[in-house]
């Protein structure tokens, strides 16, 4: 602070006698206290506290710009160029101009008084003939080492820096065209390109750009007076035929940030561009870019585009189109609530180099950014797209060779036309009409596919579409081609296909299938349309190939609810015809059935064609699949695949029982429990192999839950036997209360192009930590569950005599405890123990465990004899009781 009164006193006794001075004796003191000025501004971290700021930045500004102009008066422009080389240098004895150029560089920081102070020393008009000199004459090397003085960049950067500062103001761009040096450079920047300083370019540049956005009505008058766009176009017509697209881009952006930049002011320079062909020439520039490696030239191209996106807005009167809807159209749909007040299109000039670039160009970036300008354009106004596709339909034109564009500019121009009914809510009948010709021409199949799934994202959007597509010959068109796909499958036989098997045309069957999949959800005239073709035969084939059997399920799904049947059928006979290893079909297939198993209507169906007997089957086929340690087929897959599929296997069971009493008299009619505990038992889990050995005195015993627990949820080692004997246990469990079909204890998996097989994949006990074992545990805590199914009772009682493993007595009769005790639980309420006895099964239940009835020193014996205790006082079979 004392530094910076000191100063303060030194400047009022300068201010005092300068007028006493002659020039020369008042500049020497000038530049004596400008050092001092310095040193102080360094001193205290850039921060100036000096009360006659404002005067000592006029009296720094008129002394550097009187020594510029001292330096270029009565001298060629090389010459200055030079001399002003030599003013501004900071190396050398004379330092004098570099002095005053910082200094005018830090004041020009200060504040918006001391920068007018500035501006109103005449600077603005001798650094733009600065800038020019700079730009249009570089300097030649000077010195043995080769370096030039154009590498000073601290010099150019406060240059720079002021000029920018002074021209962003409007007072500073009317000083400036005193000088009548803006035109001089502007076209300059449009003619020598090619031939200026290549230091000089960035930074005119910029300075340019500054002073385009500070545009005044005189500036634009004088502009126009002097011709200055008209002669810029055609510099750059002339030098577009000679230098690099990249470099006249950077050139023509110059020009045009003035022509957009003008016209909120006035359209003066804009209609001075358009009549001097500045469409033709931005054409010609950016057509020129076709080819350019990434990022190169990218900034100005992209500043170009941007620009002319702008300019599509600027015109003086709105479009007036006359709408003409064409229906059916979404129900939210309105056209007239589109109409507002934002920035809609009135240039389509300006538009029409847009489309035409487009329609002219393959260039992956030209492409893509020209269907970004169309995305912003119909951001700012949704009316926009209206405008432009009633007059220019450039949608629907890009549309008949967008098949001859590349791949990425294929798929963002089909998320353009997938915007127009997610983002619009419209429905644009003629350009589906040509994307569904481009379908069934298949000229592209990678275009066909990127077109397809446009439709498909369409007919998600909304039930409409079923209808829309059916009656445009879309649905059959797909069918007709599937019908030819699903041949070709069936005469291969499984033999791999290099058309099919890989690539594009794989992946154009798998959204045929969905799209069809898509067509008929919700929709019973398309699935009749399907059946009436006689597809069914054809989309059975797909079922085969995981990648396609999601939506082939969806597609026989709907078919469902036409004729449940024939759906039951096709899913019953897949389910028996598929081979051994073939477990990850037979779980999309049951998972399928499930689905359709929730309608009550379908029981009857499923019981008709066999399907219990078709399921019990799958247990039948899994004989020995879970020996620890695997043997035959079985080594190759995953014991919790084969998990996976039991219980899949008992939920369908279990649905289709759920509150059907005739389904749950057949099954029991039938003998199906009996059969079903036959085939668990037989999965190699459970003891097959003879007699038992002598009971043991248990030493601990453990509850059910403690064994689910201990098995799963804590780090106890643990046989890998009883931990699927305990899943297949807890199967049962849900089954006897009738909620196996609720539960879900497998992560959903939906295979696509390109994914290993389920049976590479790990199953419950690998997926996670259990998440579902904490689900089922918890409704144990309910209690007092009634019995649903008593049959499964009878399951978990025959299977308790194989509950045993050579070498793990002691653990074998401990599970065997805590599932007789667990048995006992379930028949703890009256209505359970009616149940049971109501069901017939009692002497079932006698003959499985005779041998503990039997002998009193087993360790079931007790436990077994309380169950049926509690059953006694609800029995209706005295003698089996006896």
């Amino acid at each position: 602070t004392l530094q910076w009164e000191t100063l303060g006193r030194q400047f009022v006794e300068y201010e005092q006698v300068a007028p006493f001075l002659i020039p020369e004796e008042q500049q020497r003191r000038l530049l004596d206290f400008l050092p001092l000025f310095l040193k102080a501004w360094e001193q205290s971290a850039g921060v100036i506290v000096f009360p006659n700021i404002q005067l000592l930045a006029s009296e720094v500004s008129k002394l550097l710009t009187k020594e510029i102009k001292r330096n270029l008066n009565g001298k060629p422009a090389e010459e200055a160029r030079l001399a002003l080389e030599q003013l501004l240098q900071q190396k050398g004895e004379a330092e004098n101009g570099c002095l005053l150029l910082k200094s005018v560089y830090l004041l020009s920081q200060t504040d918006l008084r001391t920068m007018r102070n500035i501006i109103g020393s005449g600077l603005p008009a001798a650094l733009m003939q600065c800038l020019y000199l700079f730009f249009t004459f570089p300097l030649k090397k000077t010195s043995d080492d080769g370096e030039t003085s154009e590498d000073d960049t601290q010099t150019q950067e406060m240059l720079v820096k002021i000029m920018l500062n002074m021209y962003r103001e409007e007072q500073g761009v009317q000083e400036l065209l005193a000088a009548d040096k803006l035109q001089s450079l502007i076209i300059a920047t449009a003619s020598l390109w090619d031939q200026c300083s290549h230091s000089w370019k960035l930074p005119t540049g910029r300075v340019l750009r500054t002073i385009s956005k500070a545009q005044t009505k005189n500036s634009i008058v004088y502009l126009q007076a002097v011709d200055c766009i008209k002669i810029a176009i055609q510099n750059l017509f002339k030098l577009a035929d000679t230098i690099p697209a990249c470099d006249v881009c950077e050139a023509a952006s110059i020009v045009l940030c003035f022509v957009k930049d003008s016209y909120p002011i006035s359209s003066a320079l804009l209609t001075e561009f358009e009549n001097n062909d500045g469409y033709q020439l931005l054409l010609k520039i950016l057509l020129g870019c076709e080819g350019l490696q990434q990022n190169e030239g990218d900034p100005y191209l992209d500043e170009i585009l941007d620009m002319l996106t702008c300019l599509t807005t600027c015109g003086k009167t709105e479009l007036k189109v006359s709408g003409n809807i064409v229906h059916p159209q979404l129900p939210h749909f309105n056209f007239e609530q589109t109409r507002s007040s934002g920035m809609t299109v009135k240039n389509l000039q300006a538009f029409q180099v847009l489309q035409s670039i487009f329609q002219k160009s393959n260039d992956q970036h030209l492409c893509g950014r020209i269907l970004a300008a169309i995305d912003t354009i119909w951001a700012w106004d949704t009316v926009n797209f209206f405008l432009l596709e009633w007059t220019l339909q450039p949608i629907s034109q890009f549309t008949d060779i967008i098949h001859f564009k590349p791949h990425p500019v294929q798929v963002q121009f089909f998320r353009l036309v997938e915007s127009i009914v997610l983002d619009l809510s419209y429905v644009p009948h003629e350009i589906l009409k040509k994307v569904q010709y481009l379908i069934k021409e298949n000229i592209v199949p990678f275009c066909t596919l990127t077109a397809l799934r446009c439709l498909l994202s369409m007919t998600k959007k909304d039930l409409l579409f079923s209808d829309i597509f059916r009656d445009s010959g879309l649905l059959g068109l797909l069918l007709a081609l599937l019908r030819k796909q699903a041949k070709i499958l069936r005469k291969s036989a499984g033999t791999p296909l290099s058309g099919l098997e890989e690539g594009t045309e794989k992946e154009l069957n798998a959204v045929m299938l969905k799209m069809v999949a898509a067509l008929t959800m919700g929709s019973v005239r398309n699935t009749v349309v399907l059946k009436d073709y006689g597809m069914v035969p054809y989309i059975k084939i797909f079922l085969d190939d995981e990648c396609y059997r999601s939506a082939t399920l969806s597609i026989l799904e709907q078919l469902s609810v036409i004729n449940y049947e024939e759906y039951m059928s096709i899913i019953i006979g897949a389910l028996c015809s598929s081979t051994q290893g073939e477990l990850h079909l037979k779980v999309d297939l049951l998972k399928s059935l499930l689905r359709i198993l929730e309608s009550p209507k379908s029981h009857s169906a499923f019981r008709t064609c066999s399907g219990f007997n078709g399921l019990l089957s799958l247990l039948s086929d899994m004989e020995g699949a879970l020996q620890d340690p695997p043997s035959g087929l079985w080594t190759a897959v995953g014991q919790n695949c084969i998990l996976e599929l039991v219980f899949y296997t008992l939920q369908g069971i279990t649905a289709a029982l759920h509150l059907d009493p005739v389904n749950s008299n057949f099954f029991q009619r039938n003998g199906l429990f009996e059969k079903m505990a036959e085939d668990l038992g037989s999965l190699g889990c459970f003891w097959t192999q003879g007699e038992w050995q002598i009971p043991l005195n248990l030493e601990k015993t453990r509850t059910f839950e403690e064994f689910l627990d201990a098995a799963f949820c804590s780090s106890e080692p643990f046989p890998v036997w009883l931990k699927n004997c305990v899943w297949i246990l807890n199967f049962l469990d849900h089954m006897v209360k009738g909620t196996l079909h609720l539960e879900s204890y497998f992560k959903e998996r939906k295979p696509e192009m390109g994914e290993a097989s389920r049976d590479d994949q790990e199953g419950p006990q690998a997926q996670e930590e259990h998440p579902s074992y904490v689900s089922f545990s918890c409704r144990w805590e309910m209690g007092d569950c009634a019995i649903v199914h008593p049959g499964a009772v009878c399951v978990m009682v025959r299977l308790l005599p194989k509950l045993y493993k050579e070498g793990h007595s002691q653990l074998s009769q401990e599970i065997q405890c805590a599932v007789v005790d667990h048995i006992q639980s379930l028949v703890k309420s009256e209505k359970s123990r009616q149940v049971m006895c109501g069901s017939g099964l009692l002497s079932t239940i006698i003959t499985s465990c005779q041998d503990a009835f039997r002998n009193e020193s087993h360790p079931l014996h007790l436990p077994l004899t309380r169950v049926f205790e509690k059953l006694a006082s609800q029995a209706v079979e005295p003698d089996v009781l006896r």
